[in-house]
């Protein structure tokens, strides 16, 4: 039962799903999402506010103007693509805390939020701040 206990408490500490993602990012709470798949993908759809850093371009130099001290979670088209799971692994190797979004780009929409670029197709629920 151990075992099982710490595979769960793994899960929630390396993914978060997109209720978790909007929840933390309406809340305020210092997160950075980061779209790790190319610039054309991020281009046509991406999640509101989202940062592109592919993962095959996430280096010292690319990030070296990013917070230490925030959490970044990368996300990537969907559960067919690895580019969030790369991108988190990368993240981390840099010295950053990361989180892959479960289910990417796909689920987040499926979950009835809003993205932008050249090819959304309807809008969804978008993240309000009052600071």
């Amino acid at each position: 039962m151990e075992a099982q206990i710490k595979h769960y408490e793994n899960r929630l500490a390396f993914e978060m799903d997109p209720s978790d993602l909007f929840e933390a990012l309406n809340n305020g709470e210092k997160i950075v999402v980061i779209d790790a798949r190319r610039a054309f993908g991020y281009d046509e759809e991406h999640i509101l506010n989202a940062l592109n850093i592919p993962h095959r371009e996430m280096n010292l130099e690319t990030t070296r103007d990013l917070d230490k001290d925030v959490l970044y979670v990368t996300y990537c088209s969907g559960i067919g693509c690895n580019a969030s799971t790369k991108g988190a692994l990368n993240m981390t190797k840099l010295g950053f805390k990361a989180k892959e979004l479960i289910g990417g780009l796909e689920w987040w929409k499926n979950g009835g939020y809003a993205t932008e670029g050249t090819k959304v197709v309807k809008d969804g629920l978008k993240i309000e701040c009052a600071c």
